[in-house]
């Protein structure tokens, strides 16, 4: 399996949009850019469709009508940018390489493509996009994958986590969240002990302490949450366990970067990077 990280910041980017402080001055002068998350699995999956999606496309020469499938973590924005859909086709788009993209995702997803879509979507291309209605701990099957969801702590615990399985492989995707809740390591658990060959952890808050509360986590808490997962045999010494969703709060230059590789153990992701396992 083929995942490549397409972008690899926060809500804002980096440098962030409209912020002039020392760390996104820094970066734009350096021309350090993380643009909003997105990961592709074999060119025909996707987790999240951010707003930056078109600028993957041409700066990595991703072709997005080859996808098939688009799991969506929640409605926020910068992970769930519906209005470049009503483009899937019509006079904007020939010679689609999967001829039909299947949406899934919870119920505000579903509300937010409908509100997004409604004044531009044309009937040509609406045929050619397949919404699904998912929630947390559901087991779904399509084209050779079988994905679990699982519950986030984020705002008002919207977003969905993805154990991602395909043939021998297990991918966990663990962004946007906090701690993962405790209903959520159960159902990990009920999955059996088979462990991961690819975790993916949120880390917007880097060196930065984890609250309780808090919607996201920092690498204390990715520590805490790879600790769990050891326990119920979903990781091991194989394992590759990737951070990513910086944010320009935590500062994350290249020298952190690499201080929290060697400290802990990590990889840290940047736009564009794809590791096969």
């Amino acid at each position: 399996m083929k995942v490549r990280y397409l972008g690899t910041g926060a809500a804002e980017g980096i440098p962030a949009l409209f912020c002039n402080c020392p760390f996104c001055t820094g970066a734009r002068e350096r021309g350090e850019i993380r643009s909003r998350a997105q990961i592709v699995l074999d060119g025909e999956l996707s987790i999240d469709f951010p707003p930056d999606a078109f600028y993957h496309a041409a700066r990595f020469g991703t072709d997005f009508s080859a996808l098939k499938y688009l799991l969506i973590t929640h409605s926020h924005m910068d992970h769930f940018y519906a209005h470049d859909f009503p483009l899937r086709g019509y006079k904007y788009a020939y010679d689609l390489t999967s001829p039909v993209l299947h949406i899934y995702g919870n119920a505000e997803v579903l509300e937010v493509f409908q509100e997004c879509t409604a004044r531009e979507m044309k009937a040509e291309v609406a045929p050619a996009i397949a919404l699904h209605k998912i929630a947390p701990f559901e087991t779904h099957r399509f084209g050779g994958y079988t994905v679990h969801t699982l519950a986030a702590q984020h705002s008002s615990r919207e977003p969905l986590l993805f154990l991602i399985e395909k043939g021998n492989k297990r991918v966990l995707h663990l962004a946007d969240t906090g701690a993962i809740p405790e209903e959520s390591e159960r159902f990990l658990a009920s999955l059996g002990a088979a462990a991961c060959d690819l975790v993916t952890l949120d880390c917007t808050l880097l060196f930065n302490k984890t609250e309780k509360a808090s919607r996201h986590m920092g690498l204390d808490e990715n520590m805490r949450t790879l600790e769990k997962l050891a326990r119920i045999g979903l990781i091991n010494g194989s394992t590759k366990k990737v951070i990513t969703h910086f944010s320009h709060n935590s500062a994350p230059c290249e020298e952190l970067l690499a201080k929290a590789e060697d400290e802990f153990g990590v990889i840290a992701a940047y736009d564009g990077m794809t590791i096969e396992i």
